[in-house]
């Protein structure tokens, strides 16, 4: 049994899609916060178990019976490793033989302020004894295309990242890589994953090829970092999510974003898919 936390989440629900490509839906566990909104899953055949970070009470009983376990970091910056470390405990007493892990491109080095829930993370599954993987997804090229629509609007696409490298990937390549590492017969634990995209390019590349491909004029606006989160919280974005991203542009900057050791490519034996089909399917949605 392989069980997926957070699973009715976008990155879950791909996971999942790869393994019932591979492995009965009897086989899988979608752990959720919220099981009425994983009735899809259920008609699938995959069982679906209560399981809520913040109420570890709920977590042994999800976790139940499950050999290989996903946890899929959390979304509440900031009570992260406290959920995190609720999962890995009940993991434990649940007897899980694996955890696999979510965390950030190059944790341990990184100069973004996300990064540091993670490598708390990861330095919290060593200490549990539970054999793990971690498997540090870079950034997903569709936190970029979200901003397709307004960049087109204004004729600017806006961040902080200067000319700094950006390596994503799509989320559909990083839910490939987590499936096939938890459908691998064999893991050596501790092993780290570095993930990222094929594709290297700025922000001023991006832009021209929304340009290209939507025949608008967009260029890209490089701003200081305060402004830039003052942009996105007027936008509507929380203002501890809004500086949370301006200062992932500015990790950007200095190349916090670039790896070019295509382990991702690896892992899930084909290219990852370009940013420019990732503009793409955003144009036409």
């Amino acid at each position: 049994m392989i069980v997926i936390t957070g699973a009715t989440g976008q990155l879950g629900r791909l996971v999942i899609k790869f393994l019932l490509e591979r492995i009965p839906a009897s086989e899988i566990i979608a752990a959720v916060r919220d099981p009425e909104k994983a009735k899809d899953l259920a008609g699938l055949g995959v069982e679906v178990r209560q399981a809520d970070y913040n109420v570890p009470s709920t977590l042994t009983a999800a976790f139940k019976g499950a050999e290989k376990l996903l946890l899929i970091s959390s979304s509440e910056i900031g009570s992260r490793v406290s959920q995190h470390l609720a999962v890995i405990e009940a993991a434990k007493q649940a007897d899980v033989k694996l955890i696999a892990y979510t965390s950030i491109l190059k944790a341990d080095t990184s100069p973004l302020a996300l990064a540091s829930e993670h490598l708390e993370t990861e330095q919290a599954l060593k200490r549990s004894g539970v054999p793990f993987v971690v498997l540090r997804n870079g950034w997903y090229t569709e936190n970029y295309a979200a901003s397709i629509q307004p960049a087109i609007a204004h004729s600017a696409f806006i961040g902080s990242a200067s000319d700094g490298k950006i390596a994503s990937a799509a989320r559909e390549d990083y839910a490939l890589a987590a499936a096939t590492v938890l459908l691998s017969p064999v893991v050596e634990s501790g092993t780290i994953y570095e993930l990222a995209g094929d594709d290297v390019y700025t922000l001023t590349e991006f832009a021209n090829e929304i340009a290209r491909q939507s025949g608008k004029a967009v260029s890209y606006v490089n701003l200081p970092q305060a402004d830039f989160a003052a942009a996105l919280e007027g936008a509507g974005l929380p203002k501890p999510f809004a500086a949370l991203l301006a200062d992932s542009d500015i990790g950007a900057s200095k190349d916090g974003l670039f790896d070019d050791s295509h382990q991702l490519r690896s892992l899930i034996g084909r290219p990852t898919q370009p940013y420019s089909s990732v503009i793409a399917a955003a144009l036409n949605t």
